[in-house]
């Protein structure tokens, strides 16, 4: 069975960390998450007081920085996925509201997405791996032999994550401040000046509102199994 790229884009908060990871497992690939890296230069630059009070950039210095921002993966002992910031684990803060509400911005900066995605391509470069995101089917990979548009409601989305934010502990944000939140990030993936959110010409479109996990891992590798057996 050949390696291929499997390329999963789509919308906030609509599972495709989920399904990529599972994927990931099931078939022994790599699982590379890009919207937390994203996540990660967010975090990078909340932390080195990059954002001013109205919530403005200071672009400039963080792109003085970018080249020092390694960001990778590594397995935990609880047999989860962390996403390290040069080799710091900030799986649980970059999860947050803060960064949630911030990440979008970043991601629209020109030069942190030439970073990353020179990063993700490093990581792919001998395929076999299972990359999620915005981009990862029109500009990361336009190329990778199965790609996937993945879908739901605005507000089975905010839900989703509303109830992710509950289990975790320690939530403070209601669930109108989540679909507030989601709404928002939809508008500024998909308005973007570079690399904004679309569906790939050849993606296969999967709206999950109505699916269960399972009905959406076994809709996922019947087409694994067909792009590899090609």
């Amino acid at each position: 069975m050949k390696k291929i790229i499997v390329a999963i884009d789509g919308h906030s908060s609509c599972g495709k960390s989920t399904m990529a990871k599972s994927l990931a497992r099931r078939v022994g690939y790599t699982y590379v998450d890009t919207g937390a890296m994203y996540r990660a230069v967010t975090l990078f630059a909340i932390r080195n007081g990059f954002f001013s009070e109205d919530g403005t950039i200071d672009s400039a210095s963080l792109a003085g920085k970018i080249k020092d921002i390694r960001i990778s993966f590594k397995t935990g002992a609880d047999g989860l996925q962390k996403t390290l910031l040069n080799g710091e684990t900030v799986e649980d803060e970059i999860r947050g509201m803060e960064v949630s509400g911030k990440v979008s911005p970043i991601s629209a900066l020109g030069f942190v997405r030439e970073a990353m995605v020179e990063q993700q391509r490093i990581m792919g470069r001998d395929k076999g791996v299972v990359m999620d995101g915005r981009d990862i089917g029109t500009v990361v990979y336009p190329d990778a032999e199965l790609k996937i548009f993945v879908t739901a409601s605005d507000e089975v989305r905010a839900r989703r994550r509303f109830d992710e934010l509950e289990a975790k502990g320690g939530n403070r944000s209601t669930y109108e401040d989540v679909l507030k939140n989601v709404r928002e990030r939809d508008y500024i993936d998909s308005h973007r000046e570079i690399s904004p959110l679309r569906k790939a010409d050849d993606a296969l479109v999967l709206d999950n509102s109505d699916l269960t996990f399972e009905q959406q891992d076994e809709w996922l590798m019947s087409h694994f199994i067909a792009a590899t057996a090609d």
